[in-house]
């Protein structure tokens, strides 16, 4: 479903798929984010994804005009998991807000893996 927006000059509709990249640009800005991960159900294995295909690991879903997040992530070694949630959520709840005029409700991050970074 596509987010509406209601203004004097009319109505805005936003697409799921615009969300997730806005989402996704703004996720891999955030400390401790390696990346978006790509999970293989069948074999259960995760994938690193690149820097063009974002969107792919994030799980967007529009009710009453509210936003529900599902992030896929792949996060550094070393760092604290729930701090790196913590400032994933707060950035993305606020950045979403600001960007599309409609409430973020939840944002569930699900950590894939963890890698070392150069």
């Amino acid at each position: 479903m596509k987010g509406r927006v209601n203004s004097e000059f009319g109505e805005v509709l936003i697409n799921p798929d615009v969300i997730a990249t806005y989402a996704g640009s703004v996720a891999v800005e955030c400390f401790g984010i390696v990346g978006m991960a790509a999970v293989n159900m069948k074999d259960g294995l995760v994938k690193l994804l690149r820097k063009d295909s974002l969107k792919h690991g994030i799980n967007v879903s529009i009710e009453n005009n509210t936003i529900s997040l599902d992030f896929h992530v792949i996060v550094a070694y070393g760092v604290s998991i729930s701090t790196v949630a913590q400032n994933l959520i707060e950035s993305v709840q606020y950045k979403l807000e600001e960007f599309t005029g409609m409430k973020v409700d939840k944002v569930r991050i699900l950590v894939e893996g963890v890698r070392v970074i150069d």
